[in-house]
């Protein structure tokens, strides 16, 4: 049986699909639908939603609070040069690293193959160096896969 976090990333992926993208969810109605905290969809929102992955989240808190879920849709160049510009900065953690990687599977940017490669490339025990440097060298790594995709694409 799968995980209720990965039940509720397909409900909702599901949702997006029937919605054209575009979703608003009552975080409480949700987590009564799946029997679980608010505190689980929080985290699969955080973890399962993020701009790494191609979505946009808006939240509202309260009483008549709601949580918006917008799917992006990015040209494929685009989004690279949007990691290259704007996310990818000096630093990255080896999770957003992941998540990028994951996003850019599933959008069919790069096969499963080249994703292993990349994941691989940008682990921890890969980087033999110490802790505080290694996410300065993997955003370093991940630039220069993600300039090499876009030249390999040209």
């Amino acid at each position: 049986m799968a995980r209720l976090s990965d039940m509720i990333e397909e409900f909702i992926k599901t949702l997006l699909e029937e919605s054209n993208g575009q979703l608003e969810l009552q975080r409480n109605e949700l987590a009564d639908y799946f029997e679980c905290a608010p505190s689980q969809i929080n985290y699969v929102l955080a973890t399962r939603f993020s701009l790494d992955r191609g979505y946009y989240i808006e939240s509202r808190r309260g009483g008549g609070g709601y949580i918006r879920i917008i799917r992006l849709d990015m040209d494929n160049n685009d989004y690279i040069m949007y990691l290259l510009k704007e996310r990818i900065g000096n630093r990255i953690s080896q999770q957003a690293a992941e998540d990028i990687i994951y996003h850019m599977l599933n959008k069919g940017i790069i096969t499963e193959r080249e994703s292993l490669i990349m994941k691989a490339a940008i682990q921890d025990k890969g980087i033999g160096i110490p802790t505080n440097l290694k996410d300065n060298v993997r955003a370093s790594i991940m630039k220069a896969m993600l300039t090499a995709i876009l030249t390999l694409r040209n």
